[in-house]
């Protein structure tokens, strides 16, 4: 660490910030807990593995001591019976009395701290500056000054730089402020965004070794985050896609899993477009997370067409047809594919051609800064 001083710099050796027992527990329960998707017995059996393994805790500070901090500190409860209400945001129930539960306090702290660990760099403003780059009557201040305008509302006049100009206009002996003295501060519009995230929770987003469904949702509980703090206006929406689509509560982030389904990309698309239909907001979008081919489709009878092996033309068409729509809808599609198969590169090509939209080819590292630039991007402009 370096400090300035009169001479130069002094380099000491870095310590730590000072941790308790419980804070240095709780970094490594926060992390566990979004790996089970809300199972906390589970989390705590993994961390009773690591503490054998690492001794994290000692006769002074066990787990057990842990868990009672945990439930004073409102972070678990405790439900003594199936029947109990699940309240907000709870998991699967369990299998008898004595099921641990996480509480909307912690489900709060778990999106702080998706937030935190991918945009960590992002620069917290009040209420949000996503600006259009036009001045008008709007609610962002540019810190740039004009006369007043007949019209102009009375709160945008800036009471200093108008005295200012009545001393220096009418002198100081004999005070008098005119409607030429007053000056009001230039606005900017901020243009409000509607969003819906898509993300894939087929089966293979748990295949091949990898992990690639806590990483979408961290990056859906980071964005979530994001928005409803630094940008109230805009709205988000999450849905998850496999055999079928449907929505998904911010709240229910952390308890999202994969299941055994295939890729239902057509019934994702639909839905979001009926969300974004709803929607007041000018700019609409939709970001989709994916690793897989579309393999499946559900037909007017009420049957599952799939499909695993290769792109299936009837598919892959019915996905172009969906991108198209959402074009004339002027909703662009930004997809975020984290598969890298040549194939399927070249019908994510073809499938954002069709919608005009963006796509990014990525691993899982960096996924998340790569959406939040995205969203910023797209909310500075107003999309048509």
């Amino acid at each position: 660490m370096a400090m300035n001083t009169r001479r130069g710099f002094r380099f000491t050796t870095y310590e730590a910030p000072d941790q308790t027992p419980f804070e240095k527990l709780f970094e490594i329960f926060q992390e566990l807990i979004t790996h089970t998707s809300g199972d906390v017995e589970e989390a705590l059996d993994w961390l009773r593995e690591l503490d054998k393994e690492y001794e994290l805790t000692d006769e002074d500070y066990t787990i057990d001591d842990f868990i009672e901090d945990l439930k004073a500190k409102g972070f678990i409860r405790e439900e003594l019976d199936n029947d109990a209400d699940q309240g907000e945001g709870d998991g699967e129930e369990g299998d008898g009395g004595g099921n641990l539960l996480i509480t909307a306090k912690l489900e709060r702290m778990l999106r702080q701290r998706a937030l935190d660990q991918i945009f960590g760099k992002l620069k917290r403003s009040g209420s949000g500056n996503h600006k259009t780059g036009k001045s008008g009557r709007g609610d962002e201040h540019t810190g740039e000054f004009r006369e007043y305008r007949f019209g102009d509302s009375l709160e945008h006049i800036s009471m200093t730089e108008s005295l200012k100009n009545a001393q220096i206009n009418h002198g100081l002996d004999s005070f008098s402020l005119s409607e030429e003295d007053l000056v009001v501060e230039d606005t900017q519009y901020k243009a409000q965004m509607s969003t819906v995230l898509m993300i894939d929770i087929s089966h293979s987003m748990i295949l091949y070794g990898e992990d690639r469904i806590t990483p979408a949702k961290k990056v859906a509980m980071a964005l979530a985050e994001l928005i409803t703090t630094r940008y109230p206006k805009d709205t988000l929406d999450i849905l998850v896609f496999g055999n079928d689509a449907w929505p998904i509560p911010i709240k229910d982030l952390p308890y999202l899993k994969v299941g055994p389904y295939h890729t239902n990309t057509v019934a994702g698309l639909q839905l979001a477009m009926d969300m974004l239909r709803r929607k007041r907001n000018t700019n609409k979008q939709i970001f989709m997370i994916t690793d897989g081919k579309p393999s499946c489709l559900r037909l007017p009878n009420g049957d599952y067409y799939k499909n695993s092996v290769g792109l299936d033309d009837y598919i892959v068409e019915k996905c172009y047809a969906m991108a198209q729509q959402a074009r004339k809808l002027h909703i662009p599609i930004t997809t975020f594919m984290i598969a890298q198969d040549p194939y399927l590169m070249q019908f994510v090509r073809q499938f954002t051609q069709a919608n005009k939209g963006k796509a990014f080819y990525t691993g899982l590292k960096g996924l998340g800064e790569m959406i939040f630039e995205d969203y910023e991007q797209n909310r500075r402009k107003r999309i048509k």
